[in-house]
């Protein structure tokens, strides 16, 4: 790690920006080592100083078995009445945390993630509480569940978890750390700028989980009531459960962390990795890689895996690096306009602090532990056929798919809004045997429909493409527009067109209408 000193002009905008802030109100005062304010001051400074760590290409070697341990070497769990009571002393441990950033969620899909509905009427939240439900009912144990939210959506969470009040989990929320945006421009905090709103602040990423689990009192609850260890996940992580083969693995480690990790695929070549740099194991993301490696970085064969975001730490570790200020992650700089003022936002992400904690490993874990909904094109895939719900609140793969990969889906603007979306689904279609989905313009989909191989739905700018209940798609590009329709012989013809300069007539499609067979559009020539 390289830390440069900082120079007089940066100097002097830390000695204004201290001063600014110390009139701040909206930052909680904490009786802490690590208060909001001072944790935002370091950050700051650690920004300003040009603080950043220079990974030496040469270096970098693979992890073996030992740091990054493959699934199938994790030791079986015992069965039986002893295994429950094993399981349960595990467990007893172990809490679970959820990252949980609603108002991510909702700038892009304008709903609070935890109300939206997954499956069977079920929301995310309502299937995090399940799996939990089923953990402590099956092993007759008290884990409880812990959301980190922000201030932007605090109230609303609250209320939406008393739901749960009735439930055999005890569950609580906190709050993450609220720092101002900057102004470029002049360093200064927004809100002394008059914009005192929510939209003056931000939270500085999931790497604040530390001290503010810390900073809440949460931490010392937890250690208070003999808890060892947390899982901590993204809300949106739909393949993030509790294994207790990890857990149990960590415990007779002594392992102090552990990033799950997957294999990568081609959708998945920008994501961080995990590499052995200087006897540690490490997280490497894009941003460090050297201009020249960045096609090597993004091969699959040489980096085989992922960082999926399921961390397991240790609550005494975390306590411990917290107080002496030892986390110093690498800082995330991202800038965005407020009212038309540019600014810039500072956050740190959890899985970078790997490198601090002792004996700390990767667990390399089955793809299904990392199944997101990021967008409504993962909801699509999640509402789908192509997955199903257990009674435990277990969203799985549907055995019948034969493709071990998920189909690619690409829906247009108009499906990006997740009321819209759903407006657009009389049901969600079968995609069992569907390779790709592509979907612009003003598309609606009937119900009962299924969707075969690689199809393109294109509806023309100012016309409303509606595909009738019950049609079977399977590798066509319908890239015309339906407009007439005449009865030939017992069979509905729809023409379609495609504009130049001028309509023509081109090509048409039939639907059957057998009464016990299902619509089958498949493309002709006239």
């Amino acid at each position: 790690m390289a830390t440069a000193t900082l120079s007089p002009a940066n100097s002097e905008k830390l000695t204004n920006l201290k001063s600014a802030v110390a009139s701040l109100n909206q930052i909680r005062q904490v009786f802490c080592v690590d208060n909001e304010k001072s944790g935002f001051l370091n950050l700051v400074t650690r920004y300003l100083s040009g603080e950043a760590q220079h990974v030496e290409w040469s270096k970098i070697q693979t992890p073996t078995d030992e740091v990054v341990v493959p699934y199938d070497k994790l030791a079986p769990l015992s069965e039986g009445p002893r295994g429950i009571h094993a399981n349960n002393w595990i467990l007893e441990k172990f809490f679970k945390n959820i990252f949980f950033s609603p108002e991510i969620f909702a700038s892009k899909f304008e709903y609070i993630q935890s109300v939206i509905e997954v499956r069977n009427g079920l929301t995310f939240l309502d299937l995090i509480v399940k799996q939990i439900e089923a953990l402590n009912t099956k092993y007759g144990c008290t884990v409880p569940l812990l959301l980190m939210n922000s201030f932007n959506t605090h109230d609303d969470t609250s209320k939406i978890v008393e739901k749960y009040a009735n439930s055999n989990i005890e569950s609580h929320t906190f709050n993450q750390s609220q720092y101002p945006g900057l102004v470029i421009e002049d360093f200064a905090p927004l809100p002394c700028k008059g914009n005192a709103g929510k939209d003056g602040w931000n939270p500085p990423g999931h790497g604040d989980v530390f001290p503010s689990l810390m900073n809440s009192g949460k931490l010392d609850a937890l250690l208070s009531k003999g808890k060892e260890y947390v899982f901590v996940a993204n809300s949106d992580n739909l393949g993030a459960v509790v294994d207790l083969k990890i857990l149990n693995h960590l415990i007779q480690n002594k392992n102090e962390y552990c990033m799950e990790v997957t294999p990568k695929t081609l959708a998945d070549v920008k994501g961080g990795t995990l590499i052995s740099y200087d006897g540690k194991v490490q997280l490497l993301e894009i941003a460090q890689v050297p201009d020249q490696h960045v096609n090597e970085f993004k091969s699959i064969e040489k980096f085989k895996i992922f960082n999926t975001n399921n961390l397991w730490i240790d609550l005494k570790a975390i306590k411990r690096l917290v107080e002496a200020d030892a986390l110093k992650m690498e800082i995330i700089p991202n800038s965005k306009e407020v009212d038309g003022i540019k600014v810039l936002q500072l956050e740190t992400a959890a899985g970078a602090a790997i490198r601090f904690f002792d004996r700390a490993i990767g667990a390399n874990v089955p793809r299904s532990s990392f199944l997101p909904v990021k967008a409504t094109s993962d909801l699509l895939l999640v509402q789908s056929d192509l997955y199903t719900l257990t009674d435990d609140g277990y969203v799985i793969r549907n055995p019948a798919r034969a493709n071990p990969s998920n189909p690619s889906i690409e829906l247009g603007p108009e499906f990006k809004k997740v009321a819209n979306f759903l407006s657009r689904f009389k049901s969600i279609p079968s995609i069992i045997e569907l390779d790709s989905l592509k979907v612009t313009g003003d598309v609606y989909f009937g119900a009962g429909i299924t969707l075969k191989g690689k199809v393109t739905v294109n509806a023309k700018s100012g016309v409303k493409l509606e595909i009738p209940d019950g049609a079977v798609i399977l590798l066509i590009r319908m890239s015309m527009v339906l407009r007439t329709y005449r009865r030939v012989a017992g069979v509905k013809q729809h023409r379609m067109f495609q504009r130049s300069k001028e309509y023509f007539w081109l090509k048409s499609f039939v639907i059957s209408f057998a009464e016990k067979d299902p619509p089958l559009l498949r493309l002709v020539w006239v």
